[in-house]
């Protein structure tokens, strides 16, 4: 029976320094004073319209995204975090990510957020390579990483992760593998290392940098999860590792299925309406100029159609490494277990899944081919 999950709110704020050569984000280069005051007012608008969604539930976890949230000051985070929660409320143990960048450009040190509410730190590293920074257009150098990271763990935040890429413009392995041991030496709680891609709408996709070759991309990967698990790095998510209990678990909330209301400029917001039987997904105004100006912030709302509620499920639930609960499939997407069981039974013959009475979970080949997996269920 489709049950109501946990619920969690994302926060978008749209503004950066510049736009990165690689981004595809909904973020915009900063050009003169931010609209803080004004795009804060909007923000708590725009809860407020979602509140519908809520249906008794307190928030959980929150993450505020960007662009580059800490181009806000911390004043400001503040009233954005205190007009959610007389709104709605919060869990007590809640999780509340913002994400920030290393270099001296911010608005307030790492301990005023801290003191404003934020739990959690998500630091922009990308590389300690003063040569890669530049050629992803960062505006930090490898120095100021350090002290990022430094700053992080001396405001006392409850966890932070680093940021980390690879298959960066001409790495070598070794730098590669450089970079995993600079970034664990500042033994940050978390770490998401994930491979540079080439987005459509970048500046690298009208103009390609040499990347690696496949042999070198497979070598840095294969490798790299082997030198973060002898690090203490439990992967748990397709790009993400954590020592234990150092899970994000806004993320999790996310490939899960659980809910998220999404306020901000071209913020998305998942929601289950137990009552219709079905999932909304909202989408709000895409641009600051729009946003700032309407009172109206929902651009647009779609209804996932009963047929495709296990295939959005599995394309979240398979990121995560852990077992897939039976109980869960059936309390996120009302569908009964044993609908899943003509593809269940290609991908266990094809080695991809194991199955027992109560779960499923990838076998280490289906990890590494978690899209053929998905096919088999289209």
């Amino acid at each position: 029976m489709l049950q109501l999950p946990p619920l969690s709110l994302y926060i978008h704020i749209p503004w950066c320094v510049q736009k990165c050569p690689y981004c595809d984000f909904n973020s915009h280069g900063q050009n003169g004073e931010l609209p803080q005051q004004q795009y804060v007012h909007a923000l708590l608008e725009d809860l407020k319209q979602d509140l519908k969604y809520v249906h008794g539930r307190r928030i959980h976890t929150i993450f505020i995204g960007g662009g580059t949230p800490s181009l806000f000051s911390a004043a400001a985070i503040k009233r954005i975090l205190d007009g959610a929660k007389q709104m709605i409320g919060f869990e007590d143990d809640i999780e509340i990510t913002m994400e920030a960048n290393p270099g001296t450009l911010e608005h307030d040190d790492f301990s005023a957020y801290r003191q404003a509410g934020v739990t959690r730190l998500s630091i922009g590293i990308q590389s300690f390579s003063k040569d890669k920074l530049n050629l992803l257009g960062r505006i930090h150098d490898d120095n100021e990483a350090v002290v990022a990271a430094a700053s992080a763990k001396q405001a006392q935040y409850q966890s932070f992760n680093l940021d980390l890429m690879h298959g960066l413009p001409s790495q070598s392995f070794d730098e590669a593998m450089q970079d995993i041991e600079q970034a664990a030496a500042l033994q940050p709680p978390h770490l998401s290392w994930y491979q540079l891609t080439i987005e459509p709408n970048t500046l690298f996709h009208s103009k390609p940098p040499q990347l690696p070759d496949d042999e070198n991309l497979w070598q840095i990967y294969e490798q790299g999860q082997k030198r973060l698990a002898q690090l203490g790095y439990q992967q748990y998510e397709i790009s993400a590792y954590a020592k234990p209990g150092f899970q994000c678990r806004h993320n999790l909330n996310y490939w899960r299925f659980g809910d998220y209301l999404g306020v901000g400029c071209g913020a998305h917001g998942k929601i289950t309406d137990v009552e219709n039987h079905r999932i909304i997904r909202t989408v709000k105004i895409k641009h600051p100029k729009g946003y700032l100006k309407t009172d109206d912030y929902t651009f647009d709302t779609q209804y996932v159609d009963k047929d495709e509620l296990a295939i959005e499920y599995l394309m979240n639930r398979l990121r995560l490494i852990e077992p897939i609960l039976k109980s869960e499939f059936e309390q996120r997407t009302g569908l009964a277990a044993n609908s899943l069981d003509e593809g269940m039974k290609q991908a266990k013959e094809r080695g991809l899944i194991e199955e027992t009475e109560h779960h499923w979970q990838l076998t280490a080949k289906g990890q590494m081919f978690v899209n053929e997996v998905l096919s088999l269920f289209l």
